[in-house]
């Protein structure tokens, strides 16, 4: 899959620039962390030469992180700078979604010293990484039928749940950015509509990303305990107060030690895979549903069962059309970082231009 969509991914304005030598810092700024790294692009390849990660909430902006960053290998001098964002871009503006942090392309220019800057949205990132990726980047949950082809689609749920796309031209693949994330939450049954009600309470809006994305794990677990009454652990409930509780819920899970938790996750996977049936409808994304962010790779038995591919199937008459779907996670969590290098080396976009 990689070298394929390395030659078939569309960079705009590409005139041949990645055949010099050229030095691009590229980075992934999340909600919980960002990842740096500065590649070295020639002759069509990138090539890492430093990288590193830092916790988001330790900085008030991203401009302090890149400033250190770069003050750590003075040796090194980046031509451009490109970083995938959690939030929609905007004339090289970005206010991220899960942190209170406004990035600014030009900005980002003045403070680094590099004039030439781009922003991308994470997911559209993660889609221009397939180019950098290989194949034991991937892992397969239904081969489908490779053969069709066709758009993608990519489903990532961590911190908040982002989606994208990656529209095939008949040569090339495009990557786009989409907030579906925050579309409505659709009930389908009385259970449903109980946990809607329930999250109704916390949030003006309970938005897909309100189920399915990290924080989502705790509050179906809260749901379950005070509306199903189902019960509670005092020691894990402990435990909370000093891990976090989102991860344990689901190593308990696995682990298969804590009923509740069980059914935590069985909730969170049969909403992960209908809201997954959603985005290959709508895209008819018949190359491939692609799963990144945190969270999968981290729960692969829990997708690998029968119970995630029975809930993806049960759809409204179009069974015959998502069986074709090749369902494949990301294991490499620095797709969106390797992606914002080949955009950076790639693509002539610069949003820093006055």
């Amino acid at each position: 899959m990689a070298g394929y969509l390395k030659s078939s991914l569309f960079f705009p304005g590409n005139s041949g620039s990645g055949d010099k030598k050229q030095i691009v810092l590229a980075g992934d700024a999340g909600g919980t962390k960002v990842n740096l790294a500065i590649f070295e692009a020639e002759n069509g390849q990138l090539n890492l030469l430093r990288s590193e990660s830092f916790h988001s909430q330790a900085f008030s902006s991203v401009n302090l992180i890149l400033q250190e960053f770069l003050n750590a290998n003075p040796d090194l001098k980046p031509e451009k700078v490109c970083l995938g964002v959690a939030g929609p871009i905007f004339e090289g503006r970005v206010e991220v979604t899960n942190l209170p942090w406004h990035l600014d392309a030009r900005e980002i220019a003045k403070a680094t010293g590099i004039p030439s800057v781009s922003l991308l949205n994470d997911l559209e990132a993660t889609g221009y990484g397939l180019a950098g990726l290989e194949a034991d980047d991937f892992h397969v949950l239904h081969a489908g039928d490779p053969h069709i082809g066709g758009n993608m689609a990519i489903l990532a749920p961590g911190t908040g749940l982002g989606e994208a796309g990656l529209f095939w031209d008949g040569s090339c693949f495009h990557p786009f950015a989409t907030e579906g994330g925050h579309c409505d939450f659709s009930p389908r049954n009385a259970d449903d509509l109980l946990l809607h009600d329930y999250l109704l309470r916390k949030y003006k809006v309970v938005s897909w990303e309100s189920i399915i994305a990290g924080p989502a794990i705790l509050a179906i677990y809260n749901f379950l305990c005070e509306i199903k009454k189902m019960p509670s652990d005092p020691v894990l409930r402990d435990k909370f107060r000093k891990s976090d509780p989102s991860a344990m819920i689901t190593g308990a899970a696995l682990a298969g030690t804590d009923k509740t938790c069980v059914e935590t996750m069985r909730v969170f996977v049969r909403h992960l895979a209908r809201e997954s049936a959603n985005l290959i409808l709508k895209i008819k994304c018949t190359g491939g549903l692609l799963f990144a962010g945190g969270i999968p790779p981290k729960i692969l038995p829990l997708l690998e069962d029968s119970w995630f591919y029975n809930n993806l199937m049960d759809c409204d008459r179009m069974q015959d059309l998502i069986g074709k779907v090749p369902v494949k996670v990301i294991l490499n969590d620095k797709a969106p970082m390797i992606g914002a290098g080949w955009f950076g080396a790639f693509s002539s976009v610069n949003m820093a231009k006055e």
